[in-house]
């Protein structure tokens, strides 16, 4: 038995921040299923960028599309909706199993419209309605435009993967979004449940945009910031707010640890897993971080629902540290976006000098 079983008894469920056609016709995806816990997987612009360019395996489709007239950006949702079909097939018999609460899959909308809150609605939709499964999420980041979007698109019934999140309050934000549009489901006497996570980013705090700190404080403010976070997410389910609308068969946005790989080749590679097991949460982690939890994650003490005098005493020493918590928050976001625009744009080129490559032949 593996040690991922500790994270899904304490409640956490697992999920694979990776996918590729390999990962899929070779059967690995549902062995990571049967044997180590998954249930559920994520996608994002990079880590198609890396599996298209690493791979020939997606050749062939691509020549094909490109011989019906297709541009780069539907050849690449016809190749992602493909592959996270077949995903989303899987996970089936787990989103079943637990009422629709588990086993999603996740696409995301063009980077390039996160300052275009109509057109992502309508991205949104659309790609909801093309990949033809109740368990695809829709990713949309959860920027200042983005809260708009995000709302509009629950409210309309698609299930949204809130992403770019990385402070307290810019996750009580989406909540909030979120909350709004269940609310108005419920005026509408519309079904109450649409399903969705908010997807808080741990390990980039920890990178260099923190500055220099004292050596008893590296490595901690994703992890405090993501303490901090918890305690704001269950004290929001506790609410009186939550309360009514639970009262109305609602169901909550479930939070999701995002970024848990250990950047740090010193650090310990299951270090953002083992600090952050927590109840009614999901983690979705590379595949390296997944092999290694499997084999020597422990699972000690899980997240407290309430915050801690010691958590908050750390986040305090990182203000006295001259960390402005609140504005790098900020900046990762902004930073996060721009990643994301970067990556889509060189998936595209990826996609254009794959095709171009093939005609050639």
């Amino acid at each position: 038995m593996y040690r991922t079983t500790q994270l899904s008894r304490v409640g956490q469920s697992i999920w694979l921040d990776n996918i590729t056609r390999d990962l899929l016709t070779s059967g690995t995806l549902e062995r990571y299923i049967a044997e180590l816990s998954v249930t559920g997987l994520t996608s994002n612009p990079s880590i198609y960028d890396k599996a298209i360019a690493g791979s020939a395996a997606y050749d062939e489709a691509i020549g094909q599309l490109r011989a019906t007239g297709l541009d780069g950006q539907s050849i690449f949702f016809e190749l992602a909706l493909d592959d996270l079909g077949r995903a989303a097939d899987l996970f089936l018999p787990i989103h079943r199993r637990t009422s629709g609460v588990d086993g999603f899959v996740s696409l995301e909308v063009s980077p390039l419209l996160a300052n275009d809150a109509a057109t992502t609605v309508s991205e949104a939709r659309r790609l909801h309605a093309k990949g033809g499964r109740p368990n695809l999420f829709i990713k949309i980041p959860g920027t200042p435009v983005g809260l708009d979007a995000i709302e509009s698109s629950v409210f309309a019934g698609v299930p949204v993967n809130v992403t770019l999140l990385f402070s307290t309050e810019q996750y009580l934000a989406a909540a909030d979004a979120y909350t709004r549009a269940i609310e108005r489901r419920v005026e509408a006497g519309l079904d109450p449940y649409v399903a969705s996570v908010a997807s808080v980013f741990v390990s980039r705090w920890d990178g260099p945009l923190a500055g220099d700190l004292p050596a008893d404080l590296r490595l901690q403010l994703g992890i405090a910031t993501a303490r901090r976070t918890y305690a704001a997410y269950r004290a929001l389910l506790e609410s009186d707010r939550w309360q009514r609308l639970l009262n109305e068969g609602a169901r909550p946005q479930r939070l999701l640890w995002a970024s848990t790989g250990t950047k740090d080749p010193k650090a310990s590679d299951v270090l953002y897993v083992e600090a952050l097991a927590a109840p009614l949460t999901v983690n979705t982690m590379p595949e390296e971080t997944l092999h290694a939890f499997a084999d020597h994650g422990t699972v000690s003490e899980t997240l407290a629902a309430g915050s801690t005098r010691q958590n908050d005493a750390l986040l305090a020493r990182f203000k006295a540290a001259d960390v402005d918590v609140p504005g790098l928050g900020r900046r990762l976001q902004e930073q996060g976006v721009e990643a994301f625009a970067h990556a889509w744009e060189s998936l595209l080129a990826r996609i254009h000098e794959k095709a171009a490559a093939i005609s050639a032949r």
